[in-house]
């Protein structure tokens, strides 16, 4: 079994497209793959089939009902806000251990790779005192840190690096994803990424038509993770 947890640099920057690239990609290689997205926020209950956990589920050929996203999103908030807010909106809080255990008995029942998406940015709280970073450090798997090239990501997505080295959390590769309309180059981006990235793969995925997953960069992401 291998592991990893997919976070990024903040929000809509491209987390589910990267873990649903991977999901399809593994499958198509014949290797068992699972996925879970255990925090969400944002979700509208009249709108959940154009969801993230929805995504997920098209991406491992699974059904696509509330039963099964409950089984991949527990904790699920409608506002679209970090989780501590969000579940403060609904008069509780997000139970940090009961998250964590949920990933790990995740993590025991599964063969094959499992990955796991966060919510927001590295540093989003989940409630009063923790936050995504404590949740990656708890479950010690490496990590694929989702990044764009809008203006701005550069300073982000080094500081995102800062933070999970000093955590001694294993970063399997930095995954840029082309941001709409930005002015960089993706190209420009990982190169001036990878200049202060101490050798760590840095993978650019760009900007590709709806439902398209079929491009060489989620085979190199996948070899690191699998590896």
């Amino acid at each position: 079994m291998s592991a990893v947890f997919v976070t990024a640099t903040g929000t809509d920057i491209g987390k589910t497209f990267i873990t649903s690239g991977l999901i399809r990609y593994l499958r198509g290689t014949g290797r068992a793959v699972h996925a879970i997205k255990p925090v969400v926020t944002g979700f509208a209950p009249d709108a959940w089939r154009d969801s993230d956990p929805a995504a997920l589920l098209a991406a491992l050929g699974r059904s696509i009902n509330l039963e099964e996203i409950e089984g991949i999103s527990p904790w699920r908030s409608k506002a679209p806000l970090s989780p501590d807010m969000a579940a403060r909106c609904e008069g509780r809080t997000i139970p940090f251990a009961e998250v964590v255990e949920f990933c790990r008995k995740t993590l025991r029942s599964h063969p094959g790779t499992v990955l796991i998406e966060g919510i927001g940015g590295v540093m989003v709280p989940l409630d009063e005192h923790r936050t995504v970073l404590d949740w990656i450090s708890m479950l010690r798997i490496p990590v694929i840190l989702v990044t764009g090239t809008y203006v701005g990501t550069i300073s982000h997505t080094l500081t995102s690096l800062e933070v999970l080295a000093r955590r001694n959390l294993d970063i399997a590769a930095v995954a840029v994803s082309e941001s709409e309309g930005s002015p960089a180059s993706l190209d420009e981006t990982i190169e001036s990424i990878s200049r202060f990235a101490d050798a760590l793969d840095v993978i650019g995925i760009p900007r590709l038509p709806t439902g398209t997953f079929e491009y060489p960069a989620f085979g190199r992401i996948a070899g690191l993770i699998s590896s």
